[in-house]
Formats: C-alpha cells, sequence, structure tokens
C-alpha cells in the first residue's frame, strides 16, 4: 500500500552584493613663497684725527727764536742780572758796615769780585727733553645702521581634492521557491 505523500522542496532566496570601491586622489601643490632680504642701510662717519707738533722750546734751546722773543730773553737776563747785583752790593754793604766784627770783609770782598764764579759742568741737552711738545686727537668714527626686515610673500595652495564615490548594488541572485508535490494522495482501488 502506498502512503499518500506530500513533497516539498524549498529553494533559499540569495541575495548578491555588487561593491565598487570608492577612489580617492589628493594632491598638494606647494605654497608660492618669495623672501627678500633687503641690505641694511649701513652709513660711516669720521672725524680727521689731528697731530700737532709744537717745537718752538727746541728751536729756542738751540739758540734759533724770533726777535721779539731773543729781546724779551735778554731783557730777563738783564734784570736778573741787575737783581742779583743789587742783592751782592747790599750784602758785601752790610758786611762793611759791621767791620768791627771778627773777619776780614774788605779782602773776601776783593777776592769775590775780582774772579768770576767758576762754571759748572754737566751734559746739557740741545734741544731739552720734552723739548718738542706733541698733541695727538684721534679720528673718531660713527657707525649707524639701518636693519630691514624682510620681505616674506607667502601664498598657500589648497589641496587638490577629486574623490569618485563607491558604489554598492544590491540584486537578487536567486529567488526563494517552493515546490509542493502530492503523491498518493487519491489511491486508484477507491
Amino acid at each position: 500500500m502506498e502512503l499518500p505523500q506530500i513533497r516539498m522542496e524549498s529553494q533559499m532566496a540569495r541575495i548578491q552584493i555588487q561593491q565598487i570601491a570608492g577612489k580617492q586622489e589628493i594632491q598638494q601643490p606647494q605654497a608660492q613663497i618669495s623672501i627678500q632680504q633687503p641690505k641694511a642701510e649701513v652709513s660711516m662717519r669720521t672725524t680727521p684725527s689731528k697731530l700737532s707738533i709744537d717745537q718752538t722750546q727746541a728751536w729756542e734751546d738751540m739758540g734759533l727764536m724770533h726777535i721779539s722773543k731773543r729781546i724779551e730773553k735778554f731783557a730777563n737776563d738783564g734784570r736778573q742780572g741787575l737783581l742779583e747785583g743789587i742783592a751782592r752790593r747790599v750784602q758785601q754793604g752790610a758786611e762793611l758796615m759791621k767791620i768791627e766784627n771778627d773777619g776780614n770783609p774788605i779782602v773776601n770782598q776783593a777776592v769775590t769780585n775780582a774772579h768770576d764764579q767758576m762754571k759748572q759742568l754737566g751734559i746739557k741737552f740741545i734741544p731739552s727733553h720734552f723739548a718738542v711738545k706733541i698733541h695727538y686727537q684721534p679720528s673718531e668714527l660713527k657707525i649707524d645702521t639701518e636693519v630691514n626686515q624682510p620681505i616674506i610673500n607667502n601664498k598657500p595652495q589648497m589641496p587638490i581634492i577629486n574623490y569618485q564615490p563607491g558604489e554598492v548594488s544590491t540584486s537578487m541572485k536567486q529567488y526563494q521557491d517552493l515546490q509542493i508535490d502530492f503523491i498518493n494522495l487519491f489511491s486508484e482501488s477507491a
């Protein structure tokens, strides 16, 4: 005897996914930079140096002097000699006034007045030391500088971005299916 049967065949649905990847390109151009450095401004000023040499005293030490200076020197020497003579005569007169004191002033004065004083020997440098006067004024240097700041121009570049989005598409690869068969549902003998 054959039993009635129900046969079922099912097929599951299948989804198909297709994907296209996105693309992204980024380019970064270099920034435009220009730098200029102006030269510093420098100005220099100098005052000239001065050298003065005065050798008047050296010429005078050698006996070479201006006539007015020579007249003045002779006048001073004469005045000095006059004062020394007056002082000698005053001293000798005072000695003679006190002749009653011990000593022999007349003989002593005769010997002193008869002979010139002895000359002193020694080395005399002509011209004398430091007779030449030297005065030096050094030059002065003034430096003025003016610093110039650099000139910087900067222009940034924006990045170049190309973007192609990706795609995802879904579709049915296989649809669901259910088939039902009935076997031996009705018997032939009946």
